[in-house]
């Protein structure tokens, strides 16, 4: 348990970052998988626009420091393959 205020001031705020930082990689795990099922379906406009969206998302985690980004230039490339395999 914090025994300073300074240490209960800073528990608080982890705890706020830490609930923050699962939402947008919940949210962001969410886009890829939208983006696989769609180009599993062979829905090309929806994969683009699901593949754009998870684009931002990922880059929003590297900016926040969620992610390193090496993790997100892997999952873009493999993303973007997966869309451009679909035939329309």
């Amino acid at each position: 348990m914090a025994n300073s205020r300074q240490q209960i001031k800073r528990a608080k705020t982890d705890e706020k970052r830490r609930l923050a930082n699962n939402t947008l990689r919940s949210s962001l795990k969410r886009a890829m998988k939208q983006v696989e099922t769609f180009a599993s379906e062979g829905n090309k406009e929806k994969a683009l626009d699901a593949y754009n969206t998870a684009n931002k998302k990922l880059d929003k985690s590297v900016n926040k420091g969620i992610h390193n980004k090496q993790y997100v230039a892997r999952q873009k490339s493999r993303l973007s393959k997966i869309v451009d395999q679909i035939s329309n």
